[in-house]
């Protein structure tokens, strides 16, 4: 899901089929309003609670994009890990996160995360919630979007730095 969310937000198509992420690196000019914002995306491998992350994951990086599917509550309970072990990684300190439900376009019946226990969790993080579909770019872009409003918000950085770097 992260790999598919990553080529449509750089490429504006969906890529059904590609190989296993080792770890891959993009960069995409956006503009908000009238500021340029060159970003450096890393998509990192196939992450899982048991994963010791290294410094490149804290160090430099300005803002997360937390992807779980929501046809699988194990994807779910790994990106919880995930955000505590990013969350102590960083001195505790608060830190831009959007945390993306992806795959909503899938049938009700295939959902194992609801909706409303993906908005919980974002609000315990005090971060933002959004469902996607790496099938459609709009919604895919407004999550990077949602990113840099956060980096804002959180960081308070806004027109002062114009170059970022997600994850």
């Amino acid at each position: 899901g992260k790999t598919s969310l990553a080529h449509q937000f750089v490429e504006g198509k969906f890529v059904e089929c590609y190989e296993p992420t080792v770890e891959s690196t993009y960069n995409k000019m956006v503009v908000v309003g009238k500021d340029e914002f060159q970003l450096q995306l890393v998509d990192t491998a196939g992450q899982d609670e048991y994963t010791i992350l290294s410094h490149s994951f804290v160090i430099g990086i300005h803002g997360y994009v937390l992807v779980y599917s929501v046809t699988s509550l194990r994807s779910f309970q790994v990106v919880k890990t995930l955000h505590t072990k990013l969350y102590e990684s960083r001195g505790k300190t608060r830190m831009p996160v959007v945390l993306v439900g992806n795959k909503a376009d899938l049938a009700l019946q295939s959902r194992e995360v609801r909706t409303d226990e993906g908005k919980k969790l974002a609000e315990s993080w005090g971060a933002v919630f959004l469902e996607s579909s790496a099938k459609e770019s709009q919604v895919t872009m407004g999550i990077f979007m949602k990113l840099i409003e956060e980096i804002d918000r959180v960081d308070n950085s806004y027109g002062r730095s114009t170059s970022c770097c997600l994850m």
